[in-house]
């Protein structure tokens, strides 16, 4: 039988999400979980690998097992033996066709940005933080020239995997969240909606927008960085703290969730 899980988890401790020697990675501590509540052991396959730091809210993974328990048994269950800052949400059977990751026609990321004189305290890790105000029709002007079917070579990490750089970004909102004027503190949440994404892409361009929004490059530089298709003309890649990844999209008939209530504490 196959099952697919949907776990939320704060990255804030792990080195990621794909196993390591080391054993600190969240793959490794959900295969551990999985492997005492179903007593053999439970090989994982998820929708996106995460980096260091970076946290999720619905990350879905799917595996093979012989065993036949309620769905609800596997989410008490492996429950039961992972650390308190990982959970499953739900669990549910699947047909042998689908692929956590092959399978998924979109992902889905959320980056939780503080705008504050002050560095984050009871939100340390979960946010990232800039202490000047942040130019939100800039932004959004500069994210535009994002969207669509290009090559984001000039937002990918060196180390990145991917066969091809040419992505489609379907969606960037920004939200200014909080009291006050333009220039008081607040939280911004920058949401992402593409069918793949590059390392490290998010937290690039999360850094590019920045570079805007605080008037040290003009919206129309956006443009510029893309077109020239290197990682040298784009900013530094930004902090990993405020990254989310929200999960992917998946055809209806599968019949599986879209969003869990862990969606519903961030700014």
């Amino acid at each position: 039988m196959r099952m697919a899980l949907g776990l939320s988890y704060n990255g804030q401790g792990y080195s990621g999400w794909q196993s390591q020697p080391s054993g600190n990675t969240v793959q490794d501590r959900l295969e551990a979980a999985l492997h005492r509540f179903a007593t053999q052991p439970v090989g994982t396959l998820c929708a996106g690998r995460t980096d260091a730091g970076v946290h999720a809210l619905m990350q879905v993974v799917h595996f093979d097992t012989p065993l036949e328990r309620p769905a609800a048994s596997w989410v008490r269950g492996t429950n039961r033996f992972l650390p308190p800052d990982i959970a499953v949400q739900w669990a549910q059977p699947v047909a042998d066709g689908f692929h956590a990751r092959a399978s998924a026609v979109a992902r889905r990321y959320a980056y939780v940005l503080l705008q504050s004189p002050v560095r984050p305290s009871v939100d340390a890790a979960r946010v990232g933080w800039v202490f000047q105000a942040l130019d939100p029709a800039a932004m959004r002007q500069a994210a535009e020239q994002l969207l669509g079917e290009h090559d984001f070579s000039s937002f990918r990490a060196a180390a990145c995997q991917a066969p091809s750089p040419v992505k489609t970004l379907r969606r960037i909102d920004i939200v200014r969240r909080g009291p006050g004027d333009a220039h008081g503190p607040c939280y911004w949440r920058f949401e992402f909606e593409a069918d793949a994404f590059l390392h490290h892409m998010v937290r690039n361009i999360m850094g590019c927008l920045i570079a805007v929004g605080q008037g040290r490059q003009p919206p129309a530089w956006m443009q510029q960085v893309l077109r020239a298709k290197s990682r040298a003309a784009a900013a530094p890649t930004f902090a990993p703290d405020g990254l989310y990844f929200l999960g992917p999209l998946y055809d209806a008939a599968w019949g599986l969730p879209r969003r869990t209530a862990a969606y519903d504490w961030l700014p």
